[in-house]
């Protein structure tokens, strides 16, 4: 397990306002909020606490009220503070919810929204001259409010630091998984993303699912394809390879990933490599060849370069924060 998996849990403060959607709040209960037991961590990573500005406040579209929980005051506690949308966008937020977001924001926790909650960091004045995401729906009008910030619209989610920004209620669920990555490692992550048969990795820079035309036959599941190759990762597969494994042009191929995945085969591929690349420096791995060997990387300083684009860390820092603790055994 990654080293620090005993601390003491991270604490997610997760602000409700009057019409935000309960999906987002789900969202962040399930990735947060639960134990894990099957993790096998001594305790559960993260701690959830919702706050809201009002004793009750009305969930979208009436569906329920919620009631009995802390006040905005339980923002200070927050090593995360996660703000989720609501379909009023251009209606301003309250001025208690906009001072609980800077004052996160100031004394240096991290600061999180999903899909429009990115308008209530932005009215907080958190975002301006920051990248972002948003909804693709909500774009032009996100730019109109907040020209100083600088929208990235058709992206799944942007991790600017300290600020992360998801762009749809879906997307929310890729940057928890994210964050999952980024404070304990890819093996937990990949843990929890199976709990909730939900995609490992979908990287941020993918392209939103924005509306296009229905085509008139729908295309096959990249599914039996993507678990072939996730097989054989070590090997030197290729697009085309790919593509003749699934009896389709290069050309089609690329359009199902991009259709159905909101990416390239090239750039799925190799983040699945880099993935698999932390997973074998997780459970020990030290030898960067052997790494590079097995994750289909090929060599040291390919993986170095890879490693670092994908998670910011070098092999040496990435091994120092999620490998196993010193005397640990090699995991298989």
């Amino acid at each position: 397990m990654p080293q620090g998996s005993s601390r003491a849990p991270h604490r997610v403060v997760v602000i409700v306002d009057e019409g935000t959607n309960p999906f987002e709040v789900g969202v962040a209960t399930e990735l947060f909020g639960l134990p894990r037991p099957e993790l096998g961590l001594p305790r559960a990573p993260y701690e959830v606490t919702l706050a809201t500005p009002a004793p009750g406040v009305r969930m979208n579209h009436g569906f329920f009220t919620l009631t009995g929980v802390p006040g905005l005051e339980a923002v200070d506690g927050a090593d995360t503070l996660v703000v989720p949308g609501r379909p009023d966008n251009v209606v301003p937020r309250g001025p208690a919810v906009l001072d609980a977001i800077r004052r996160t924001h100031a004394r240096g926790a991290r600061v999180v929204s999903f899909c429009t909650g990115t308008f209530a960091l932005a009215e907080a004045g958190i975002l301006d001259g920051r990248r972002a995401a948003t909804h693709w729906m909500w774009a032009d009008a996100f730019r109109a409010l907040h020209p100083g910030v600088l929208l990235e619209p058709d992206v799944l989610f942007v991790d600017d630091g300290g600020v992360l920004t998801a762009a749809g209620s879906a997307a929310a669920l890729d940057l928890g998984l994210h964050l999952w990555r980024r404070d304990h490692g890819a093996e937990l992550a990949n843990a929890v993303s199976r709990r909730l048969v939900f995609a490992a990795h979908r990287d941020g820079g993918q392209r939103q699912f924005v509306e296009r035309p229905v085509p008139d036959v729908p295309d096959a599941s990249l599914g039996p394809l993507l678990v072939w190759a996730q097989e054989r990762l070590h090997e030197p597969l290729t697009v085309a390879g790919l593509a003749a494994r699934a009896a389709v042009s290069p050309a089609t191929l690329h359009r199902r990933f991009r259709a159905q995945l909101g990416t390239t085969p090239l750039a799925w591929l190799t983040a699945e490599r880099v993935a698999l690349a932390c997973r074998l420096i997780e459970r020990g791995e030290e030898r960067l060849d052997v790494v590079a060997r097995r994750s289909g990387l090929g060599t040291a300083a390919n993986l170095r370069v890879r490693l670092r684009r994908g998670t910011g860390l070098s092999p040496s820092a990435y091994r120092r924060r999620f490998g196993p603790a010193p005397g640990e055994a090699l995991k298989p």
